[in-house]
This record gives C-alpha cells, structure tokens and sequence, in this order.
C-alpha cells in the first residue's frame, strides 16, 4: 500500500532516470560528433592542401599523392570556386542539380553560413575558395539518438498502457469476482433474516418494528444485487432521478447519527420529476457512499444537504457537508483505488462511484469544492433525458 501510495514519486524518479539516460546519451554522442566533424575538417584541409600543391607543382612533380587525397574524398560535400562564384569543380552533392548555376550559388551561401571556406592561393592576384559543409553521414549520426530515444520512447510507453492496462483487467477480475462471493455468502443468511421476518408478522410484534426491519432487509437485498452484478453491464432506464435520490436519501436519513442531519433540496429540479437514463441501484450505491464519506467527515453536529437541479442539459447533483473537507493534494487523486483521507477503509467507495456514474453512465463526479469546516461538496453531473 506505501508504494501503491508513493507511485508518483517513483514515477517522477523513473522519469527523472529517463531524462537523465537521454542526456547522458546525447552529450556523449555530441562529443563523439565533434571528434568527427574535427576529422572531416582536417581532411577538407588536406583536400585544400592537396588542390595548393598540384597547383604550384612543375610539369615533372609527381603528384599522386595529392591526387589519391582528393579522390579519396567521397562524403564531405564541397565546392571549388573562384572569387566571383565560378564553379570550378564539385564533389558529393545533388547529381541533378550540380549543373544548375542558380542552385549551385544558394549551396555556397549555405556552406558559407554553415564553415567558413578555405581560400586557396593560386598567386598573388589570384585567389579561390574551397566550400564544404558536414558529410552526409555525419548529418545522419546527428539526428540518429533523436530517433533512437524517440523509438525507445515509444516502446516504453505501449508497454507501459499494455501493463497498465493488463495490470488493471486482473485487479478488476479480482474485485469482481470477490463481490460476487460476497453477494452468494450474503444470501444464506438473507433468506434466513426473511424466514424470521416472516414468523415475527406471524407473532403479532410491533408494526413498526416489522416494518424498520422489512426495509433493512430490502436494503441488504439490493446491496447483494448489486455486488452480483459488478463486472457485468447494468441495464440503463429512464428514472425520476429526484424521486430516487429521495429515497436514498430518506432510508439513510432514519440510519444516521442524530447530531447529524441530512435533507434533500430538490427545489432546483423544477416541477414535475427529472427523467434520466440511469441504474436505480447503483446510483444509489453512488448516493450512500458520498452521503456516509460526509457522515465520517464530520466531527460532531453537523449538516449534509443533497441537492438536485436542472441546468439545462445537464442534472446536478450535489453532496454539501461541513466536516473536515478533502486535502487540496488529494482532491484529483481521492476517486482513486486504495485512496483515502480516513484512517480505517480500503479506499474503494469513491473509486466504484466514479466508475459506476462515468463508466456505466457517461457522467461526470468530482470534488467541487472544499473549505474544511465549512462547505465540501461533491459534484455528479448527468446527462437529461429530453
């Protein structure tokens, strides 16, 4: 649970890891660049030296030596000119473009932008220039650790939603699959509590009391149905969601504390019932965990108010208490499993409530606000049947 708790933190530390991979990665093969781009240099300083000496050479000097050098050359891009920008030869660029005198000038501008050209002293008067730039290869190794850490990237992050996603399916088969033994180890004693539901009425005991107890039963019932039907699709129907709120809001009204009072104010709704398509059972679910989360917030008297209003294409519904409030760093994370600002619970209830009004749904439920002691409300907003 501490590292369940503590994850953000180990992902920021993973991602600070990554960062500091990535770095690490390109300084060295930036270093690893300008050992290469010194090199390139140094043999466009050759090349240049080379063009030198068989210039001045005699008509006897040998001069293969010079000219191996300059064929050696079959990467570094260059052009050799004159003063006024007459090419005199050009080596490792554009085959199809290399005759075009227009697009040979803008290259030498580029070049010129990119090194500075050797000159090459033909005489006194005379005076040529050799334009070259990074090889192509060189370019290539450049951007190369840009693509490997973005493929690198990519595969950590579809492995990471894939385990994520995997991770989540088998918590999921694990939480449905304990609701519904929880559901089939309910209904034995159910069906007993009804058998002797049965025999009081049979004993002419207190109406009431029958009666109380009737509803606790219907109540456990319902709680069964619903844990039985977790990790299935429930069916969705329109529903007076005023006159359902109601009721949820009645039966857990006459089970709470006495120092804590609970109304529904349903003036906003409008008259006549507001219809949406929902699951009558688990929104209440969504009603009661919200309602009891407030009773538990709050430390002595106090009053939680669930309220119902029409704003125009959208229901609200909202749970107002004044207890202790949500800390401001746990208002996005609350509705999380395993999440809770109480120090007893699983942290589940709120995590199935955003579940059940999102997913099931296609609502939204958030912390609206919250100001311990004074106003913490949770907000759930529902699409209006028109």
């Amino acid at each position: 649970m501490d590292f369940y708790r503590k994850k953000n933190l180990w992902k920021f530390i993973l991602f600070l890891f990554a960062v500091l991979i990535g770095a690490a990665t390109l300084w060295y093969t930036e270093s690893f660049l300008d050992e290469l781009r010194e090199q390139e240099i140094n043999k466009v300083g050759q090349f240049a030296e080379a063009i030198r000496n068989i210039l001045d050479a005699d008509k006897d000097t040998d001069i293969t030596f010079e000219q191996d050098i300059i064929r050696s050359n079959n990467t570094i891009p260059i052009i050799w000119a004159d003063a006024e920008g007459n090419v005199i030869e050009a080596r490792n660029i554009d085959e199809q473009k290399r005759d075009n005198p227009e697009w040979l000038r803008k290259k030498m501008k580029e070049m010129r932008a990119e090194l500075t050209p050797i000159e090459i002293k033909v005489s006194n008067d005379i005076t040529q220039y050799l334009y070259y730039q990074n090889s192509i290869l060189l370019t290539k190794l450049r951007y190369y650790p840009f693509v490997l850490l973005s493929v690198i990237s990519l595969f950590i992050i579809i492995a990471y939603v894939a385990f994520s996603n995997a991770r989540k399916s088998e918590q999921n088969q694990v939480w449905n699959g304990l609701a519904k033994e929880t559901a089939h180890q309910i209904g034995t004693p159910l069906s007993s509590l009804m058998g002797w539901l049965e025999l009081l009425r049979a004993k002419d005991v207190d109406a009431v009391m029958v009666e109380e107890m009737e509803k606790d039963i219907n109540r456990l019932n319902t709680i069964t149905d619903r844990f039985s039907k977790i990790g299935s699709m429930p069916s969705i129907s329109s529903q007076d969601i005023v006159s359902i709120t109601n009721e949820a809001v009645s039966y857990l009204s006459a089970r709470s504390p006495r120092k804590i009072s609970i109304r529904l104010n349903a003036e906003g709704a409008g008259v006549g019932p507001l219809i949406v398509k929902l699951n009558k059972p688990l929104y209440e679910w969504v009603i009661e965990n919200l309602v009891r989360n407030a009773i538990d917030a709050i430390e002595g008297e106090g009053a939680i108010e669930v309220r119902v209003s029409d704003s125009g294409r959208k229901v609200v519904v909202e749970v107002e208490d004044n207890g202790k409030g949500v800390p401001p760093n746990k208002q996005k994370t609350i509705f999380r499993p395993g999440v809770t600002t109480k120090s007893r619970g699983w942290g589940l209830g709120l995590s199935l409530a955003k579940r059940i009004i999102e997913e099931y749904h296609r609502g939204r439920i958030f912390v609206a606000s919250s100001e311990p002691g004074k106003a913490t409300i949770f907000r759930i907003l529902l699409d209006k049947e028109e």
